[in-house]
């Protein structure tokens, strides 16, 4: 841990901090804050800004209610700049969308921004605006006996290429798995927060384990 000390802020005591969601890693805004409002953050574990445009500090959600839960604050190589990783509790955008970050300036037709959350509101939306063709779709209406029959079966898939010792096919049927495994989290009403907060619960048990048994 450095001494905020040691961060360096601008000539008008102001460093900027990168707001990202700890669960989908999405950068959420861009904010300033200064030498108060870090140690508030820093106390209160919630974000709390130096608004240039007000010139006073703003705690974030003090008067919408979407306060953002601090998991960790990193500074750069350079000690100039922060990442903020949080748990919103509702919008980071004051237009109320999830994210200040919306307007597209550029993408390549090459390369596709993938991401967990990404396929998960894909396969999400084959459910609720059903495409034809779509094999997401027809394992929707086809209802839950089919898709845990094909989780099953991808889960054998995956012993076996396991058992063979192929790396290659065991990838490919663990992303297969993985997918299923999506589908039905969507059939049961399941998020990947849900799950994100239960693995974080188990490390935070393990950890105690671990110091109790040092100790």
């Amino acid at each position: 841990m450095i001494d905020i000390e040691t961060l360096k802020f601008d000539e008008k005591g102001l460093i900027p901090a990168i707001v990202v969601d700890s669960v989908t890693k999405k950068v959420l805004t861009l904010a300033y804050m200064n030498k108060e409002s870090l140690k508030i953050s820093i106390e209160k574990e919630l974000t709390c800004f130096y608004s240039r445009s007000r010139q006073q500090l703003w705690l974030k959600g003090e008067t919408s209610g979407n306060f953002q839960h601090i998991v960790s604050i990193t500074s750069d190589c350079d000690n100039d700049a922060l990442i903020v990783m949080v748990e919103p509790d509702g919008p980071a955008c004051h237009l109320g969308t999830t994210s200040c970050f919306n307007n597209e300036v550029f993408q390549s037709e090459d390369r596709y921004e993938f991401s967990y959350q990404g396929l998960f509101d894909l396969i999400k939306g084959r459910k609720t605006d059903k495409k034809e063709g779509s094999y997401t779709t027809y394992l929707f209406e086809k209802g839950l006996d089919k898709i845990l029959k094909k989780v099953g079966e991808e889960c054998t898939e995956v012993i076996i290429a396991s058992k063979a010792e192929d790396k290659k096919e065991t990838i490919y049927e663990i992303a297969d798995l993985a997918y299923h495994v999506m589908v039905l989290m969507i059939e049961q009403g399941i998020t990947l927060e849900d799950i994100h907060k239960e693995l974080a619960s188990r490390h935070v048990i393990d950890h105690k384990v671990k110091q109790e048994k040092m100790t």
